[in-house]
């Protein structure tokens, strides 16, 4: 279990993330378009985990503009943004903002991928969400960087994650 901060006040996660060097655990999310993805779908790929709270909140909508600012300069990677919002907040949010170097996903029908990757909210006012969080996962499923955000409300290391590709 992981401790971080919301506004300051002790929050405790489910987990911890995988570490740098272990394979990245298989999941199944909801794409926008309601259809099905897993992790292992994407094998072959290198891929950022942008996971976070809510696209309805400020810091978690700049990251998703900032990676799809960022994934366009580098080829060959994908991002994915993940949350518990209904997909189709996320391809309402998309749409409005010009998103589409992202690929959103939803775990509104998962209840693994928040324990597995070590950052389901366990209590406080966003039990239930994910915890912002950044896993970088190279083409051979492997994790070659991970960052817990310490404070929810505080944007993730943009630079240290695009560096670990």
């Amino acid at each position: 279990m992981a401790k971080i901060t919301f506004h300051g006040n002790p929050v405790n996660t489910s987990g911890s993330l995988p570490g740098p060097g272990s394979k990245a655990p298989d999941f199944t999310l909801v794409k926008s378009d309601l259809d099905s993805l897993r992790l292992s779908d994407l094998r072959g790929e290198k891929l950022i985990l942008n996971i976070f709270p809510s696209l309805d909140t400020p810091v978690c909508a700049n990251s998703v503009r900032k990676f799809n600012e960022l994934a366009a300069e580098k080829p060959g990677v994908r991002v994915l943004a993940i949350s518990k919002d209904l997909p189709f907040a996320h391809g309402r949010f998309c749409s409005t903002e010009g998103i589409n170097n992202v690929l959103t996903l939803s775990g509104f029908r998962d209840t693994d991928f928040g324990k597995s990757y070590g950052i389901g909210i366990e209590d406080g006012p966003l039990a239930g969400l994910y915890a912002r969080s950044i896993v970088v996962i190279d083409e051979n499923g492997v994790v070659k960087y991970n960052e817990l955000v310490p404070e929810i409300v505080q944007e993730p290391d943009y630079d240290a994650a695009l560096n670990a590709l």
